[in-house]
């Protein structure tokens, strides 16, 4: 009786969807046509055996129970087709009765198999991007006088876990720094070097004055790190991460970068976009131990109402289906002017429809806009005027929302 009510509700719940009704109606017709034509035909036409074909379709759309429902129904279909034609005591309908079962049985132990991996492949993503989420902590929409947006898109193989990182923090001395990276391959070693780098970016950031110092700081703690949170023995010498990171002052309009072997930003200004080379790359980080200095400084102005795009490699080694790669600065300078947001949302909808929905990497998009000082000033003063007149005065009670019961 359980086993009854079960496979009622499981019918109820399947029927509740238009969907689901019309694909189960398929199969159940297919039986139904089979069995009355089978019937109706002479003893030495035999169409039973097409009744495989229902839950082979079943399978396509449905899960182990409806398939098992709809093989049974196949084999019920066949018995009736047995006791019309010479009854169930011949060879002939022995055997398809046994051959319908044996197919019908295997089809449900590959639905099995199917919804196990499913089920597999859905814990690891929900891994994956839990892990990715508290490793990246995505920058707020409004960092200072900065508007960020920005999007991370998996590969075609979303069990494996990216290394692709970015960050954007305020300083003490009235900036942000912001930094975008690629660790080399993928999986758990990737997740490491990215945390490493992460880490140590948070941290100095706000202790390194100077930009230089920040990058120095990164490749120490990325060469004193990496055999430790990554398996070095099988490949050494190659785990390293290409990094970009810039200091964008509040009020000025000089925002410095230094370009570790990763691609070069743009700048979009109005309808101009110009593709910022570094005139001083340095390498990837992990690869050498360079002296402060050698790290050296690319200036370029950033002023109001300017964006920067960033990005990893991943978005312009993009192909078409035909092998041509993406034409990032091309692509965003036909796109009109908008919001980080908006650019964002653009990239993804036109490199998703040049590559026919199928990325070979993980790829990230970090847009970064510069505000006027002035609708900065408005912003904060307005914040600020929202906190006092929410914040009780000295020696008044607090609000009753505040109180305790």
């Amino acid at each position: 009786m359980e086993r009854m009510g079960y496979w009622r509700l499981f019918a109820d719940r399947l029927l509740e969807h238009p969907l689901g009704r019309g694909l189960v109606a398929i199969p159940l017709v297919l039986i139904a046509v089979i069995t009355v034509i089978d019937i109706n035909t002479p003893e030495d036409v035999h169409l039973g055996p097409l009744l495989v074909v229902a839950p082979a379709l079943a399978a396509s759309f449905g899960g182990p129970r409806l398939t098992a429902l709809i093989g049974a129904l196949a084999v019920a279909a066949q018995v009736v087709i047995g006791v019309f034609h010479g009854g169930l005591t011949t060879t002939n309908h022995i055997a398809q009765i046994i051959a319908l079962a044996v197919l019908s049985a295997l089809v449900v132990v590959v639905c099995l198999v199917r919804e196990r991996r499913g089920r597999e492949l859905n814990r690891l993503r929900s891994v994956a991007e839990t892990a990715q989420q508290v490793l990246l902590r995505p920058p707020p929409q409004r960092v200072g006088p900065l508007r960020v947006a920005w999007l991370y898109l998996t590969a075609e193989d979303e069990t494996q876990i990216g290394g692709d990182l970015f960050a954007v923090t305020r300083t003490a001395h009235g900036g942000s720094r912001v930094i975008i990276g690629d660790v080399r391959g993928k999986g758990l070693d990737a997740i490491g070097e990215a945390s490493v780098v992460l880490g140590a970016f948070r941290e100095g950031a706000h202790r390194c004055t100077a930009l230089s110092e920040l990058v120095a700081a990164l490749e120490d703690s990325v060469s004193r790190s990496v055999d430790e949170v990554a398996n070095t023995e099988h490949d050494p010498g190659e785990h390293f991460v290409t990094a970009l990171v810039l200091d964008i002052p509040d009020h000025d309009s000089r925002a410095e970068m230094i370009s570790c072997g990763h691609p070069p930003p743009l700048l979009v200004r109005g309808r101009e976009v110009r593709v910022l080379h570094s005139l001083s790359t340095a390498p990837p980080l992990g690869v050498c131990v360079p002296p402060v200095s050698s790290f050296r400084t690319d200036v370029f102005t950033f002023e109001a109402g300017d964006a920067l795009l960033l990005y990893t490699d991943g978005v312009i080694e993009a192909r078409s289906p035909t092998g041509a790669f993406y034409p990032l600065a091309e692509r965003v300078a036909s796109f009109a002017a908008s919001s980080p947001a908006a650019l964002v949302r653009h990239i993804h909808r036109d490199l998703l429809s040049h590559t026919g929905r199928h990325l070979a990497d993980d790829a990230v998009l970090l847009a970064i806009e510069r505000t006027p000082a002035q609708q900065h000033f408005h912003e904060a003063r307005r914040s600020a005027d929202s906190f006092r007149s929410h914040r009780p005065l000295a020696g008044q009670p607090p609000p009753p929302s505040a109180r305790r019961p």
